[in-house]
C-alpha cells in the first residue's frame, strides 16, 4: 500500500511541476485531438470545480478521508489488490492535499494544479486519474462480491 501511495504522490507532484513549467495558464494544447488536451488551471474547489468557495472544508474532508483509509488499511486484513487500491486513493488524495497545504494562496487554501482537459468538460491531474481508476476497480470488485481480504461474499 505504501509503495503505491508514494508512487502516486511522486507521479502527481512531478507532473504538476512539469505542467507549471511547460504550460501557459488557460492555453489549450491538443494531445489526443479534441478528446484530451493539456490546459493549466488552478482549482480552488473539489472535483469539477465544485465548492470553489470552501477550500478549507475540502482540505479538512481530504484529511479525514486519508485518516479513515489509513485506519481501515491498518486494522483489516487486505488482499494485495485491495492494498494497492487503498494506496492509490491515499496517494491521489495526498497529492491534491499537498497542493492545498503548500500552494498559493496559502496553507489550507492552496489551489490544486490541474492540467488534463477531458473533452473540454473538466480538467484534472494525475491524482484525480489514480483516484478515479481505483474507485472504478473498487466498484467492480464490490459488484463481484469481493471483500477487503480478497475473499468472495457467499
Amino acid at each position: 500500500m505504501w509503495g503505491v501511495a508514494i508512487a502516486a504522490v511522486l507521479a502527481d507532484q512531478g507532473s504538476k511541476i512539469w505542467a507549471l513549467r511547460a504550460l501557459d495558464p488557460g492555453v489549450r494544447r491538443p494531445l489526443l485531438g479534441d478528446l484530451v488536451s493539456l490546459r493549466l488551471i488552478r482549482n480552488p474547489g473539489a472535483a469539477f470545480s465544485m465548492l470553489d468557495g470552501a477550500t478549507y472544508a475540502v482540505t479538512v474532508i481530504a484529511v479525514l478521508i486519508v485518516v479513515r483509509i489509513l485506519y481501515l488499511a491498518h486494522t483489516r486484513a487486505l488482499s494485495p489488490v485491495m492494498a494497492c487500491l487503498f494506496g492509490s486513493v491515499v496517494g491521489g488524495a495526498v497529492g491534491n492535499l499537498l497542493d492545498r497545504l503548500l500552494r498559493e494562496p496559502g496553507v489550507g487554501r492552496g489551489h490544486v494544479v490541474d492540467f488534463i482537459d477531458y473533452f473540454g468538460l473538466f480538467v484534472g491531474n494525475i491524482a484525480d486519474v489514480v483516484i478515479v481508476v481505483a474507485a472504478a476497480v473498487f466498484g467492480w470488485l464490490a459488484v463481484r462480491g469481493v471483500r477487503l481480504d480478497g475473499t468472495r461474499a457467499a
